[in-house]
């Protein structure tokens, strides 16, 4: 499958792995989607900057392949991290929450193609604006930060196709091959797969975090924070808490105490899937077993080819 990414960046397949704080903030998963044909990215955003600069180490030892890494860069290390990135002279950047404007002309110089993440039409023209090369497109199904305004990817995406000149990686609510032949039927360039990677053994989460993917359905899950930076997460006795302060009327200092007293990393790191944060996108229901990513990736190119001979027979 040929596209505008595939051309641009130099990789098989247009399947990228999404950016998953915890979970894909460590180099074999990226090390193994890459060698795949696909783009893994590393989540740089949790990471320790001399654990950062091992992991892109050990990930130019183990792939010649590219691979690109996420920095989010409204975070106070990201100059630190920026900086690392730079020194390894990456391949691939696929940044969010910032502008990317600042940033360009140093990577550009070595070469980095710079993917933007987006959640509306008007933050693509803006990144569009500033220069980038490709955006991803973050549907409201889609695990973490989802749009505020709760836009499915079917409908933002063919918007955002429709806006911008730009390939496009369309990410949130995307298990298997079926989903990646819609979303390249739609107009995307790319699918981006984040759940589906959580469910492997090279994802860096605990095992608990894993089995409360599998064990979810697809209306397991829920927007905690609604009306700031919403994340969307599996439905648990935190979400339940929060949901009910909501409900009774708390104030916005009450619901931001709550939402602050959980964290992702509990979760991801310590186990605790009732009272962390357990971010997952709505694919988590399509999703049954923990397989390799590399046979995940195997699996998602016979499917969509699968799909896309199913639909030329029609």
């Amino acid at each position: 499958m040929k596209t505008r990414i595939t051309e641009l960046l130099g990789i098989e397949h247009p399947i990228f792995q999404a950016a998953m704080s915890w979970a894909s903030s460590n180099a074999p998963l990226v090390i193994a989607v890459s060698n795949a044909g696909g783009m893994g990215v590393i989540a740089a955003g949790p990471m320790r900057p001399a654990d950062f600069r091992n992991a892109l180490i050990e990930i130019k030892q183990r792939t010649s392949k590219p691979f690109g890494v996420n920095i989010p860069l409204i975070s106070p290390r990201a100059p630190e991290l920026l900086d690392i990135a730079y020194e390894a002279r990456i391949p691939v950047m696929v940044a969010s929450q910032g502008g990317p404007r600042d940033h360009l002309k140093r990577f550009r110089a070595i070469g980095t193609k710079w993917l933007h993440v987006v959640a509306s039409v008007e933050h693509a023209k803006k990144a569009e604006a500033a220069g980038v090369d490709a955006l991803v497109v973050d549907g409201a199904e889609a695990g973490g930060h989802p749009p505020p305004s709760e836009v499915g990817t079917l409908v933002l995406v063919r918007r955002v196709a429709k806006a911008v000149k730009l390939p496009i990686v369309a990410s949130g609510g995307i298990a298997d091959g079926a989903g990646v032949a819609a979303l390249l039927a739609l107009g995307a360039d790319a699918v981006q797969l984040g759940t589906r990677f959580i469910a492997t053994p090279e994802a860096s989460v605990h095992e608990n975090y894993k089995r409360a993917v599998l064990a979810a359905d697809v209306h397991d899950t829920t927007l905690v924070g609604r009306g700031k930076l919403p994340v969307r997460q599996l439905k648990n006795a935190f979400s339940a808490k929060y949901e009910a302060a909501e409900r009774a009327g708390a104030s916005a200092s009450e619901l931001e105490e709550i939402y602050n007293s959980s964290s992702m990393k509990k979760a991801a790191l310590e186990g605790d899937v009732e009272w962390g944060k357990v971010e997952a996108g709505q694919s988590a229901g399509l999703i049954d077993e923990i397989l390799p990513a590399a046979e995940i990736m195997r699996r998602l190119v016979a499917e969509a080819e699968g799909a896309r001979r199913r639909l030329m027979s029609l």
